[in-house]
Order: structure tokens, then C-alpha cells, then sequence
């Protein structure tokens, strides 16, 4: 595979580009060109291309061999209309990509009480974002098996780095639930995301989901006092679920309220994953410069 196209440049592709830009004949769609100028952007083919805008997708017919689609849905419904503007794009050419990678969320799974998911585990979302990404994952497996594309869907937890860490929210002295009220949350560092998603267009499935989580086993409230404590911050206090729903904003209020232990054997076992941060333990010290010692 040669020619590569990334769908979606926010910092998940550029982490993946930083690393592995010199492999590929890469092109990527973002509505702007970053203004940052590292060396492996030069090589790069930037396409400007709008998502809701079918018409500015047609450049993209026949571009690449794969595809890396790290774009999020649109923000309201239960369809997610992006994914299907770009299948239709670029199936109305002659030459298909022959492999995609998507990438969507362990959201999909729901409220599990705290128990182990893998991917076995039926689909049952809660809230619309997370119905926007089963329809997309959908559409992914109908449009590969109509054309006879290579898809591979990766759902993928809480992303963190020294970018995307909560120190926004602990500063506001937004409270968490307390802990015998708790929910297990599921975390991945970025550059192991970007590592994922390499590994993905090679060694993934047809057809496969894979979760792509490190092996954490910690809860929310926990999460968010190893950041505060990293960082010199704040623990938040802690309350009740009936206190913390009239509080939180309805968004992280959901997030507090699903619970699952999500299992990584197989992206593992058929990716071959090695963890950079197998733990938060590991990467977010690391992100915040911080050593053990």
C-alpha cells in the first residue's frame, strides 16, 4: 500500500503522520491546512474538502489505495450523514480504496455495570453520539461488502496526551462521583492510537472490530486525582449520582454514568500491539513531564 489518504487531520493524524509520513505517498482532508511546519509536511498532498459538502469530495475518486477515516459524525441525529457523503465519493469511481480503517468509540457498547467487554458484546448505545458511530460502523461494513473493500473498525475509548489531559475540568472544580458510586473508565495515549491505526491497515481483519484500549483498570474519580496530583492540581470532590446529575453538564454527566471494563486480547493478539503507556500510570506522568523518582 502505497497511497494513503487521511479523512480527518485533527491530532490523531498528525501524531500517525509525524511518525509515519515517509511510508506513504500521503494526501489528507481538512477544511485548513495546519499552520504548523515540521518537515514531513512537505510531502504531504493537503485536500480541502468539507464532509457536508458532497460536491467538494469529488477530488478524492480513485486517490488511494487506503484510507485512515478519523473524522467525528455530525453533531445531532442518529445518522451519521459524513461517513455516508465520502462513501458515495469515492465509490463513484473506477478504482476503490482496498483497505479503511475506522475509527469509532467504546461508546457503542453502553452502560455495562463495570463488567468485561470484548467485542463480542452486543452494540447498545445510550446516547446519540454513540448511535451516530453504530450507524457509521454500518454503513462501513455494508459499503466493504459491496465493493469488496478491506474495512476495519477500531473503537477506541478516551484518548489522553499532554494536549488532551482534563486540566481544563479541574480547574473549574467540576466534581466527580464518589466511590462506591464510581464508573470504570477506558483509556488510550495517543501515540499508541497512532500505532494502532498503522498496525490496523496491515495486520487488521477484513470485516473486524478491534478495541483499543491500554490496560488500565481504574475508575473516573481515580483518573482524575492521578492528573491532579500529577499536575499540583485540586482532587475533585466527590458526590453522589443524584447530587452529580443536577451539577454536571449532560455530556459528562453520560460519561460518568456508563461503566465498563473494555478487553484489548485482540488487538494483541491479531495486531501485535505493544504498548508505549500500557497504564495511566505510565502515560500521564509521561505527559506531563513528570518522573516517578
Amino acid at each position: 500500500m502505497h497511497r494513503l489518504l487521511i479523512v480527518g487531520f485533527g491530532d490523531v493524524g498528525k501524531r500517525f503522520a509525524t511518525r509515519y509520513a515517509s511510508r506513504f505517498n500521503l494526501s489528507v482532508v481538512s477544511r485548513t491546512k495546519t499552520g504548523e511546519s515540521p518537515s514531513w509536511t512537505r510531502s504531504i498532498n493537503w485536500l480541502s474538502a468539507d464532509l457536508d459538502e458532497p460536491r467538494t469530495l469529488q477530488r478524492l475518486v480513485g486517490l488511494s489505495e487506503g484510507v485512515v477515516y478519523l473524522a467525528p459524525p455530525n453533531s445531532s441525529g442518529h445518522t451519521d450523514m459524513r461517513i455516508r457523503n465520502f462513501l458515495r465519493s469515492i465509490t463513484s469511481g473506477l478504482r476503490i480504496p482496498q483497505r479503511l480503517v475506522y475509527m469509532s468509540t467504546t461508546g457503542v457498547y453502553g452502560d455495562c455495570m463495570g463488567e468485561h467487554v470484548s467485542e463480542t458484546r452486543a452494540a447498545n448505545p445510550q446516547t446519540d453520539r454513540a448511535r451516530r458511530r453504530i450507524d457509521a460502523e454500518a454503513q462501513v461494513r455494508a459499503w466493504s461488502q459491496s465493493t469488496g473493500c478491506t474495512s476495519i473498525i477500531l473503537r477506541v475509548p478516551g484518548i489522553y496526551a499532554s494536549n488532551r489531559l482534563p486540566l481544563n475540568r479541574l480547574m473549574k472544580s467540576l466534581p466527580t462521583l464518589r466511590a462506591d458510586e464510581d464508573s470504570f473508565s477506558n483509556h488510550i495515549h495517543a501515540d499508541d492510537l497512532a500505532q494502532i491505526v498503522f498496525l490496523a491497515l496491515f495486520r487488521g481483519k477484513g470485516g473486524r472490530i478491534y478495541n483499543c484500549t491500554d490496560d488500565s483498570r481504574i475508575k473516573v474519580g481515580d483518573y482524575f486525582d492521578l492528573v491532579a496530583d500529577r499536575a499540583s492540581l485540586p482532587r475533585p470532590r466527590r458526590l453522589t449520582k443524584s447530587e452529580a446529575k443536577d451539577v454536571l453538564p449532560e455530556m459528562l454527566w453520560s460519561f460518568l454514568n456508563e461503566s465498563r471494563l473494555v478487553l484489548n486480547d485482540r488487538m494483541k493478539k491479531e495486531l501485535k500491539v505493544r504498548l508505549r503507556y500500557p497504564t495511566v500510570l505510565d502515560g500521564v506522568p509521561a505527559s506531563l513531564n513528570v518522573s516517578d523518582n
